[in-house]
């Protein structure tokens, strides 16, 4: 009768790496573009790792065609970009190779790109990996689990929803 005057749980969404590494903040990444949360808030991966995971249930919404980035969307709803370095689409997908297309329905853990990253280094860009969230403003909070070593898989973004 008075279910009115109860609290509204506030229901959490958790978004995994995708890929093993050590999670940073966005604010470290060296583009302003990430490092001031233009594409949206999330995190960022040094990664150790040459695979590319899936970092939640989703569809799989864009694989740029140079391979360096790809997009998902969860069944929740929430967006997200994975951008495997800086400045890396000067490589035109040179030491890029995709596993998933556009309209692949895919489950956490399930790889989507592998990157050879002594390649990325010698060409002398970043291998950092920041994971955005980019319908930000959707949610109450969005909140990187930065400051830790990770495996593709753990834990590494909360989401609050409104």
């Amino acid at each position: 009768m008075f279910d009115f005057l109860k609290k509204k749980k506030q229901l959490e969404l958790i978004i995994g790496s995708p890929v093993k590494g050590k999670a940073v903040p966005l604010s470290s990444v060296n583009d302003p573009t990430f490092s001031e949360g233009m594409l949206g808030q999330g995190i960022a991966i040094c990664p150790e790792d040459s695979k590319i995971y899936a970092p939640a249930d989703g569809t799989i919404g864009m694989v740029f065609n140079t391979l360096h980035a790809v997009s998902l969307t969860t069944k929740e709803g929430v967006e997200i970009l994975i951008h495997i370095g800086l400045d890396t689409v000067k490589m035109n997908g040179e030491g890029f190779k995709g596993y998933v297309k556009a309209g692949d329905t895919v489950k956490k853990g399930d790889l989507l790109l592998e990157v050879d990253l002594d390649k990325v280094k010698a060409a002398g860009y970043d291998t950092i990996t920041p994971m955005l969230i980019c319908n930000t403003d959707d949610y109450a909070a969005v909140n990187g689990l930065d400051g830790k070593d990770v495996q593709a898989g753990d834990d590494v973004i909360i989401i609050t929803e409104k």
